[in-house]
């Protein structure tokens, strides 16, 4: 069995399951793909390659948002052995940021690389597929996608707009955002004009804030112009590089609005029909394994990222204070009821999500909840 022949049978024989993109990236080896920057090794199209566009939310090089686009797209050609060309492309290059899921629906391109929360307004139960304000975590949203039956409703929601949806990666927890002003009690978030998408959006509206929905590209400049007056994005790591700090000084934990985001790949369904079956399987693979290293990705790069923040800037990542946390949590059930009696497919999904939240929830608290709080109270950093 030559490599080619090989790494297409790992592709397609690891698929079941949410340890595929993860068995994938063991067989195939640092050689095939995966340094220490998770990008894979250099491959070149064939002669006669099937090539697609794929059109991305993210600003040119963001690091994690972008970076995963780009992982995906060398891992299907070197999966492929060549034969299948991702062509990647920022936010604006061909269509804006917001457009990339309008953009494969119609078949102007080939798949897009973005958050599914954009589009509730195509569908109130599309924020389930990325994240909603006090949901799931990162692991949590796997175990519903690939055990809980989350798949099979997330391709029937995505059938209805022609695009056939895969998980790609995940930001895991997000910071709560950037503020200008310091968040005593939650008299602070009235009127405050504040860059957040998804129904986090809603969420602080319903604080007394007004949410922006707004590129990442443009945060800093609405920033500086005082076009809003806060802003969440992802993580330390994907903040720092933007420069956040600068604007606005206070730095707020936790995320309540995005304990875990998905991002997803969505590819025109006539398009993903006529790939060969191997392509297809190829192209999951790929995503599946780009969503394992991000979850490890996400996690370190973070934890460096607010260390360096602290040390070079004198950031300081702050606790909301409880009278929000309190309030955004009640709100936060009525918006998960109200996004899942939109329509009867919506209230499939709600009802299918709420029952893996309330089967994980207990044990997720039980075991990694109580383990970090008791490191966290008794092992210092300085520990060996």
């Amino acid at each position: 069995m030559d490599r080619r022949t090989l790494v297409t049978a790992v592709a397609i024989g690891t698929l079941s399951g949410a340890g595929a993109g993860i068995a994938a990236a063991r067989v195939a080896g640092a050689g095939a793909g995966v340094g220490a920057q998770g990008q894979a090794a250099t491959q070149s199209a064939v002669a006669g390659a099937v090539r697609l566009n794929m059109v991305t939310s993210w600003p040119k090089g963001m690091p994690g948002l972008g970076m995963s686009a780009e992982r995906i797209a060398q891992r299907a050609l070197a999966l492929s052995g060549g034969t299948l060309d991702i062509k990647v492309y920022a936010a604006g290059e061909l269509v804006g940021a917001f457009e990339v899921f309008d953009a494969v629906a119609t078949g102007s391109a080939d798949l897009y690389h973005s958050a599914d929360y954009y589009w509730q307004g195509k569908n109130a139960a599309y924020p389930f597929f990325t994240a909603v304000p006090f949901g799931m975590t990162a692991m949590e949203q796997m175990g519903w996608l690939d055990h809980g039956g989350g798949q099979a409703l997330w391709e029937e929601l995505a059938a209805g707009f022609g695009i056939v949806p895969m998980a790609a990666a995940n930001t895991c927890h997000q910071a709560g955002g950037w503020f200008k002003r310091e968040i005593k009690s939650l008299a602070d978030l009235k009127g405050l004009k504040m860059r957040i998408p998804g129904i986090g959006g809603e969420m602080i509206r319903r604080l007394g804030g007004a949410a922006v929905a707004m590129p990442g590209g443009e945060i800093y400049q609405a920033l500086q112009s005082g076009v809003i007056d806060a802003a969440e994005f992802v993580g330390p790591w994907n903040d720092i590089g933007l420069g956040f700090y600068r604007e606005a000084p206070y730095y707020y934990a936790p995320g309540l609005h995005e304990p875990g985001a998905i991002l997803a790949v969505g590819v025109n369904k006539g398009k993903f029909d006529k790939l060969s079956k191997v392509h297809q399987e190829i192209l999951r693979a790929a995503c599946r394994e780009s969503y394992a290293i991000s979850v490890g990705e996400f996690t370190y790069q973070n934890g460096v990222a607010m260390e360096a923040m602290k040390a070079q800037y004198g950031v300081t990542l702050r606790r909301l204070p409880d009278d929000v946390i309190k309030e955004a949590a009640k709100i936060a059930q009525i918006m998960w009821a109200e996004a899942g009696a939109a329509d009867p497919l919506a209230g499939r999904i709600y009802q299918s999500w709420l029952k893996a939240y309330r089967a994980m929830r207990p044990w997720s608290e039980e075991a990694e909840g109580i383990y970090l709080a008791e490191r966290q109270r008794t092992l210092s950093l300085g520990a060996p």
